[in-house]
């Protein structure tokens, strides 16, 4: 199987988780203490594929061996100013956020749907 479908699953994967996180943000926006969630996946995949991440040699390391196996992580956002409650969420930037990947989510499934009706295609053919 093509190699690009895993990987492809993987980036929607990190959308939707993506979007939950935003949703969540967003609706602690007035909570004390709340930290924002943020899901990690291109920056990784970027870093996988320059090679600059660390190879996994056993199964207990931490590190990849190819691009499909990056997976989205969640982090907390540590470089936003923090209300006097404590929490961290500025709701300017999750609703730039929640757009940004709500088109990050849609041209993905644009590119799948393609490489799909290339597949028919070819199958029918």
């Amino acid at each position: 199987m093509d190699p690009t479908y895993n990987l492809m699953k993987n980036a929607l994967d990190a959308a939707s988780m993506r979007q939950e996180m935003i949703s969540s943000n967003i609706a602690n926006v007035n909570t004390d203490g709340y930290k924002v969630n943020k899901v990690e996946f291109e920056s990784i995949l970027d870093n996988v594929s320059k090679g600059t991440t660390m190879n996994k040699t056993s199964d207990l390391h931490i590190g990849f061996e190819n691009l499909n196996e990056v997976k989205p992580v969640v982090s907390k956002r540590t470089n936003t100013s923090v209300k006097e409650n404590g929490n961290n969420v500025d709701i300017d930037i999750e609703m730039a956020e929640e757009a940004s990947n709500s088109i990050y989510y849609n041209g993905l499934v644009t590119q799948l749907n393609a490489k799909y009706a290339m597949l028919r295609s070819v199958i029918t053919k």
